[in-house]
């Protein structure tokens, strides 16, 4: 590991957010990975006979309207709001930056209408534009991955083009476009590793937002469909039941708060490792 990215852990491992941040992240990883193995019953098995209980040695976190245990549900739950979460940061990360870094890099009349494209992206609600992309494509598992990708793709394009901006004017930049260094050698050696810093911390901060997207498509119909468990057909199914039996509502809403609440944290404290102002 190199000296610069040794003091930033060291620097990061003092923040308590990031601490915080990045246990929880770990929990929400964990569970994700081992939650099939760990969880006690079938996720979908039904038993009518044993529908809206409570919490109780049998059921830790009891049952739904169909008997379906809620705990191995949310263990279940997991994999799929991690999956679309990391596929869909990543891919709005590497198409954003392509977008942020041509755009700032280049300006003029490509700046313009890229930047152009992202702001009629921006003008939609995120999920708005969420379920307007799945009511063309349908609700696959793909799609979802898309559509949550589109939605947060601006973000990392205005932001990779606001840090190209400020980096290509920089002394070793213009060394390197006078000694007749190809563009694409300069975008790659020179002014990306500079802009990394805060498109590291973004996307932590993004995918906290890639799971609440995630749990509201799922949650109006348009994400993971039932009988596959995600939280957020779980808060679905049990919304009718929340003042009788809150228990799954609690419990499912309880595993996204977390699971957000984590990438924040680690977010926050990323960002506050790497700004130089604090150092």
């Amino acid at each position: 590991m190199s000296s610069p990215s040794r003091r930033v852990l060291l620097r990061a491992a003092h923040s308590p957010q990031f601490v915080i941040g990045a246990a929880l992240v770990l929990l929400f990883v964990l569970t994700a990975v081992l939650g099939p193995v760990i969880s006690p019953y079938s996720p979908t098995a039904q038993k009518m006979s044993q529908r809206l209980k409570p919490p109780s040695a049998e059921y830790f976190l009891g049952t739904d309207d169909f008997g379906r245990d809620v705990l191995s549900r949310i263990l279940h739950g997991a994999m799929p709001s991690l999956q679309v979460s990391i596929l869909s940061v990543a891919g709005s990360l590497i198409v954003g930056v392509i977008i942020g870094l041509l755009a700032g890099y280049r300006g003029g009349w490509v700046d313009t209408a890229l930047m152009s494209l992202m702001d009629v992206l921006l003008a939609f609600p995120a999920v708005l534009l969420a379920i307007a992309i799945l009511a063309v494509l349908g609700t696959a598992l793909s799609n979802v991955i898309l559509a949550i990708a589109i939605v947060n793709l601006p973000t990392f394009a205005r932001l990779a083009r606001g840090s190209t901006l400020a980096t290509r004017e920089l002394l070793y930049v213009e060394a390197a476009r006078s000694l007749g260094v190809p563009p694409l050698m300069i975008l790659w050696r020179h002014i990306l590793p500079n802009i990394a810093a805060p498109l590291i911390v973004q996307t932590s901060l993004t995918i906290a937002t890639a799971i609440l997207i995630e749990a509201s498509l799922s949650y109006l119909g348009l994400g993971i469909q039932p009988p596959a468990p995600s939280w957020g057909n779980i808060l679905a199914s049990t919304y009718g039941f929340i003042q009788t039996n809150p228990w799954p509502s609690v419990f499912a809403g309880t595993a996204i708060a977390i699971a957000v609440l984590g990438f924040n944290l680690l977010g926050d404290g990323l960002r506050d490792a790497l700004d130089p102002t604090t150092r």
